[in-house]
């Protein structure tokens, strides 16, 4: 504690506490008379709360129970704003696996730094669901993560339930339900808002053309242009303000994937350009601007796409390391960095660089999960900075 004291002395973190000291005394009332609790006893208020911005997801979550007054300051808006401004927010990866053998479902969350993982608490969602049915978003900085639609596994209906989780709380809340329900499709987000489109009604491949837009501001759900045509299989982008949707390669081969791309300033819908569609041959992930993808197929190698030339180029530098990862993928980037995580939970991490104009380069470092997760198939990741 003291050494958290002695590093956030600087002028312009005490004045950024400073305007919310107010807000973080416990008041309690005594006949006519009110009694002040600090934070921390003997220490400034202000001293305190820099103890308490340094805490490290997910403690303090955790820290809200010591008492009323760390509840309320934690929980105080202004807490979050304090952290962002200091840059003590990190990126932590969000993955959502489930067990093969039961179907079990479980978000954990991994710190990077330390190789340590944490289990969130249980999504507030009915026990039978079909893991993949569900679709994944995130407002990173905002410390928030969306979890859409799905599939009941007893009824095989799909859902329209939309579950927001807050890296702040470290706790679950239901939100407003989509216009439609349904299973197996893709979102992205663009401009603060997330788009929902297509996906399966039932789960026997009656595609949904409908898409739509959710506010998390308003927490209202809209109606947006629909899709040409339905889609098989799905994977997503944003890049820049403009949503990338694909089916991707699926055996037989016999048709060439369809794909579709969302401007949400103009509401309207396009086609992928040749190039992009021929050669989304694997998971999507975009960093720096620039949409990557980790091939299915062979040693999964990473390629980069060029929209000048709309053609996709091979990343140089580290192979991916196919020994420590086996399929299924689910892939996030944040920060110049790729995170894949692997069945059994291995992350490999990728960092991107550009040793010369439109080349682009990966070095992979690998964290091995624990031996307890070899079981867990991921689902989905998002990178979150809490």
């Amino acid at each position: 504690m003291a050494a958290l004291r002695s590093s956030s002395s600087s002028s312009s973190s005490s004045s950024s506490v400073q305007e919310t000291e107010n807000h973080h005394h416990k008041e309690e009332t005594t006949g006519n008379q009110k009694v002040y609790e600090l934070l921390i006893p003997g220490l400034p208020d202000e001293i305190s709360e820099l103890c308490l911005l340094h805490l490290p997801y997910p403690y303090q979550a955790l820290a809200r129970s010591v008492s009323s007054s760390w509840n309320r300051a934690i929980h105080d808006p202004s807490f979050s704003v304090s952290k962002k401004s200091l840059s003590l927010s990190l990126p932590y990866l969000f993955v959502f696996a489930f067990r093969k053998s039961t179907s079990r479902i479980q978000w954990q969350a991994l710190d990077p730094r330390s190789g340590r993982w944490f289990v969130l608490p249980p999504m507030p969602c009915p026990k039978s669901v079909c893991p993949p049915g569900f679709a994944c978003a995130s407002l990173p900085h905002q410390g928030k993560l969306f979890v859409f639609g799905g599939m009941r596994s007893d009824t095989e209906t799909s859902m329209e339930t939309t579950y927001v989780y807050h890296s702040s709380t470290n706790q679950w809340s239901v939100a407003s339900p989509m216009l439609t329900p349904r299973s197996y499709f893709a979102v992205g987000s663009a401009n603060g808002k997330i788009i929902a489109v297509g996906g399966s009604a039932s789960g026997i491949g009656d595609s949904i053309t409908a898409a739509e837009c959710y506010d998390p501001e308003k927490d209202a759900w809209t109606p947006v242009a629909k899709m040409r045509t339905g889609l098989c299989r799905y994977d997503s982008a944003v890049v820049g303000n403009k949503m990338y949707v694909t089916e991707g390669w699926t055996w037989p081969f016999m048709f060439s994937p369809r794909g579709g791309v969302y401007e949400p300033d103009k509401d309207t819908w396009q086609e992928l350009r040749d190039g992009m569609r021929e050669g989304w041959t694997g998971l999507s992930v975009v960093v720096g601007e620039r949409l990557f993808v980790i091939s299915e197929h062979g040693d999964c190698p990473m390629k980069v796409y060029l929209p000048d030339t709309d053609a996709w180029r091979y990343v140089g530098g580290d192979r991916f390391p196919r020994d420590a990862m086996r399929r299924p993928f689910a892939v996030s980037g944040a920060e110049g960095k790729v995170y894949v995580v692997s069945c059994g939970l291995n992350v490999a991490i990728g960092r991107i660089y550009e040793p010369k104009k439109e080349e682009y380069c990966v070095e992979w470092e690998v964290v091995t999960a624990p031996k307890a997760f070899a079981d867990f198939s991921p689902s989905n990741c998002q990178v979150l900075f809490a």
